[in-house]
């Protein structure tokens, strides 16, 4: 099980510090979020602020939850992850799924909202992202988006690609078969109330395993522990590690979450299951 810690607040900044502080107090990774305009948050951009936090920091995992290649140009998405991955010195990881269409960068300026859509334009997406990837000369011919031959140069650091964690809704074959194509699954729930549990962890990894899917697979889960309760944040943790979660990620998207909370939970360090 590996630790990440999501920051949802404060200044480009204030965010690559609080990187810097959660390496030091031993996470895995530092996670920013994706966004273009939501309700009257601030919002920055998240390739110059995990650029900054690349900077500040020289063994986290980076990476913003989540971005939705619907509503980005996937060359330019391409780009920005493989600036990105080499100034981290291989360090990217790129968690996509559908989005949030209470975005602005969804619904004020145009972009398709019907979920089929938004779906097409993912798989698509991650397609030509992977191809451009390759360092190979590459064209492409779908519903949603047409290049003409191009060889995207250089390659990401990480071989054979920056690990790509996709949005899985279990029990749904077609989610599931989407991040089963690439390095890992943010796992989530369709049809049901009670919300993803240990018992749902376990079937996406018997499913994944069922499918080849094993060693390298990530299966990742988020919540909130007590970082002044080491045995209680560890026993919040420990049925989905046995059930086969390989990141936890440490979220605390709702206040108290200004930059001196996520400071404290961060120096009380990781909710550790060994």
């Amino acid at each position: 099980m590996r630790y990440g810690f999501l920051i949802p607040t404060g200044g480009p900044r204030e965010v690559a510090d609080l990187a810097h502080e959660a390496e030091e107090a031993a996470w895995d990774g530092a996670f920013y979020w994706d966004g273009v305009a939501i309700g009257e948050m601030d919002t920055y951009d998240p390739w110059v602020v995990m650029a900054a936090m690349a900077m500040r920091t020289e063994r986290v995992r980076i990476g913003a939850m989540l971005t939705p290649p619907a509503r980005r140009r996937p060359w330019k998405l391409a780009r920005e992850t493989t600036t990105l991955d080499h100034l981290s010195g291989g360090r990217l990881v790129l968690p996509v799924g559908l989005g949030a269409v209470d975005d602005g960068g969804f619904s004020k300026v145009g972009e398709p909202l019907d979920r089929k859509i938004r779906a097409q334009r993912l798989d698509e997406g991650l397609e030509i992202l992977t191809g451009l990837w390759s360092g190979e000369p590459f064209s492409y011919e779908g519903e949603h988006y047409r290049l003409e031959e191009m060889t995207f140069l250089p390659r990401p650091v990480q071989r054979p690609r920056v690990p790509i964690w996709v949005v899985g809704a279990w029990p749904s074959e077609r989610s599931m078969n989407r991040a089963l194509r690439y390095d890992g699954v943010l796992a989530a729930t369709t049809g049901t109330s009670s919300g993803v549990t240990p018992e749902t962890i376990r079937g996406i990894r018997e499913y994944a395993e069922g499918r080849g899917k094993t060693g390298a697979f990530d299966i990742v889960w988020e919540g909130q522990t007590p970082g002044e309760d080491p045995e209680a944040a560890a026993s919040m943790v420990r049925p989905y590690a046995e059930a086969g979660a390989t990141w936890w990620i440490e979220s605390p998207w709702t206040p108290p979450n200004a930059p001196e909370d996520l400071r404290r939970r961060i120096k009380q360090g990781p909710p550790r299951v060994d």
